[in-house]
C-alpha cells in the first residue's frame, strides 16, 4: 500500500471512529500479518487499540453466506453471551469510502500459533469450553446463518471439484469416501466455522478470544471439533491430535464437561475428511480468486498449492480402507531424479539466486509485520517454480478420478496405494517441502518392506 493510500485508509478510519464517539487521529496504523481471506488493520484513538477486519474487495466476499455486517452481528451475539470474542464498536459505510468491514477493540495475546501451542495444556480445556458456549448459542438469534448438511454438503464439495478440474486423486477418494459414510441427520447447532490454532487469540497461556466469525453457520457440532484437529492447523505436533494440544480424548472430555454434545467418533472422522476435503479445494479455489482479479495477492496463488499438503492428509486418513497387502506394498521410485548441478546456471538455479539475494538484500530493510510476511510468501513462491523446474509429477488424472468417482476403483486395486502414495509425496516436495506430516509420512511410507 502507498503512503497515499495508506493516509486515505486512516483519515476513513477517523471518520469511522468519531462516528462511534472516539475522538483523535489515527495513529500507528499497522497491516497485520495474518488473514488468508480478510485483510486485519492494528491503529490507535486515544491511546486505545482496535483492529480493523476488512474485505481485500467487493468481489472477493460477492456471493459469500456471510457478508461483513453479517459476521459482525455473529460476534456482537457470540460476545453477549458469554463467548470470548472481540467487542465490535463500529462498521463501514459506503461514504466512509475505505471499502467492507468493521473495527473491533483489540484483544490482549497473540494469535501466533506458537504461542498457543507453547501454552499449558489448560488452553485445550479452555477452546473446548468456548466451543460449547458458541453452540450453545440460540439459532433463531441469527436467523440469516446458513445449514450444512452432510448430504447436500457432499454433493457440494463434490460439485466444486469438478469446477476445479476433478482431477485430483485423493480428493476423489475423499469424496467417495463421504458419500458412502454420510452420518444420520444431528440437532442443528451454531458453529463458528474456522475455530483452530491461529484464530485464537491467547494471552499469558489462556484464550483472550475466538476470531475470523466469517465461516459461522449451522451444522453438526462434531465439525467445530475436527476442524481444529486437522493436521495443518496443528502446526507440526503430529502427536497431539487435539487441536495441537492434547489427544482428542482431553478435547472431547473437557467438551462434554463444558456442556457440549455427547462425542461420537464416527461423526467425529466424518467431519475430518469433509473437512480436509474442504480446505483442498478451498486452496485450489485461491488461485481462481487471483485469476479472476478478485484479488491479486500474491499469497493467493502460493495458498493454492497447499492443496497437496492435502492430497497427503487425505490418503493418511484413507488408506486404513485399503487392503493390508496393499497397505505393505512397496513404493515405486521417485518419479525424477535431482538436478546434476553440472554446465551453465539452470532457471531453477536463477531462481534460488533471486531468492538468496531478496534475503540478504532486501529483507533487512524491512520492518516487521505484512511487508516481511510477504517477502517470505515472495520466496516461497520462487521456491515453488524452482523445485517444479528441477521436475514435479503431475497430480492430476481425470481419468482415475472418474473411475474413484463411479467405484469402478478403491483402494483395493493392485498397485493403486502405493502409485498414489509416491505420486503425493513428490508433489509436496516440490510444493510445499516443510511440511510437517512430509517427512512422517516418508518415514512411514518408504520403510514399507
Amino acid at each position: 500500500m502507498t503512503a497515499e493510500s495508506q493516509q486515505a485508509l486512516a483519515e476513513g478510519l477517523q471518520r469511522v471512529m468519531a462516528r462511534a464517539s472516539r475522538l483523535g487521529p489515527v495513529t500507528d496504523l499497522l497491516r497485520l500479518s495474518g488473514g488468508a481471506n480478510m485483510q486485519s488493520w492494528r491503529f490507535e484513538v486515544g491511546g486505545e487499540a482496535f483492529v480493523l477486519r476488512r474485505a481485500p474487495s467487493a468481489e472477493w466476499v460477492a456471493g459469500r453466506a456471510l457478508d461483513m455486517a453479517r459476521e459482525a452481528a455473529v460476534i456482537r451475539c457470540a460476545q453477549a453471551n458469554g463467548v470470548p470474542a472481540p467487542e465490535v464498536v463500529a462498521e463501514l459505510e459506503p461514504q466512509d469510502d475505505i471499502g467492507l468491514g468493521f473495527i473491533m477493540r483489540c484483544v490482549p495475546g497473540s494469535p501466533d500459533p506458537d504461542n498457543a501451542l507453547t501454552s499449558p495444556p489448560a488452553l485445550l480445556a479452555e477452546i473446548a469450553a468456548a466451543m460449547a458456549k458458541v453452540h450453545a448459542l440460540d439459532p433463531a438469534a441469527l436467523p440469516f446463518l446458513p445449514v450444512l448438511e452432510p448430504t447436500a454438503g457432499v454433493e457440494g464439495l463434490a460439485a466444486q471439484f469438478a469446477e476445479a478440474g476433478g482431477d485430483r486423486p485423493a480428493i476423489a477418494l475423499g469424496l467417495a469416501w463421504l458419500r458412502a459414510n454420510l452420518p444420520p441427520p444431528a440437532p442443528l447447532a451454531v458453529l463458528h466455522g474456522d475455530l483452530r490454532i491461529g484464530n485464537i487469540m491467547v494471552d499469558d497461556g489462556h484464550l483472550s478470544a475466538l476470531l475470523d466469525w466469517e465461516l459461522a453457520h449451522l451444522g453438526d457440532a462434531h465439525e467445530d471439533l475436527a476442524f481444529g484437529c486437522m493436521t495443518v492447523w496443528r502446526f507440526g505436533r503430529l502427536d497431539k491430535r487435539g487441536f495441537g494440544l492434547g489427544s482428542i480424548e482431553d478435547l472431547a472430555r473437557a467438551y462434554e464437561a463444558a456442556g457440549g454434545t455427547a462425542f461420537e467418533p464416527a461423526r467425529f472422522r466424518f467431519w475430518l475428511i469433509y473437512r480436509t476435503v474442504w480446505w483442498a479445494l478451498s486452496a485450489l479455489s485461491m488461485g481462481r480468486g487471483w485469476r479472476s482479479g478478485a484479488d491479486r495477492s500474491l499469497e493467493r496463488v502460493v495458498v493454492a498449492r497447499r492443496a497437496a499438503e492435502q492430497d497427503l492428509d487425505l490418503l493418511l486418513l484413507l488408506e486404513t480402507e485399503a487392503p493390508e497387502t496393499e497397505r505393505a506394498r512397496p513404493l515405486p521410485p521417485p518419479s525424477s531424479a535431482p538436478p546434476t548441478g553440472e554446465g551453465e546456471p539452470s532457471a531453477a538455479e536463477i531462481l534460488a539466486a533471486v531468492s538468496e539475494w531478496l534475503a540478504a538484500t532486501v529483507k533487512p530493510h524491512m520492518a516487521a509485520g505484512r511487508e516481511r510476511f510477504e517477502l517470505a510468501v515472495a520466496q516461497n513462491a520462487l521456491g515453488i517454480v524452482r523445485r517444479e523446474l528441477a521436475g514435479r509429477p503431475d497430480p492430476h488424472d481425470k481419468a482415475l478420478c472418474e473411475a474413484i468417482l463411479s467405484g469402478r476403483t478403491t483402494l483395493a486395486q493392485p498397485g493403486l496405494l502405493a502409485d498414489l502414495r509416491r505420486r503425493v509425496l513428490d508433489t509436496l516436495a516440490a510444493d510445499m517441502p516443510k511440511y510437517p506430516a512430509l517427512s512422517e509420512a516418508r518415514r512411514i511410507w518408504e520403510s514399507t518392506p
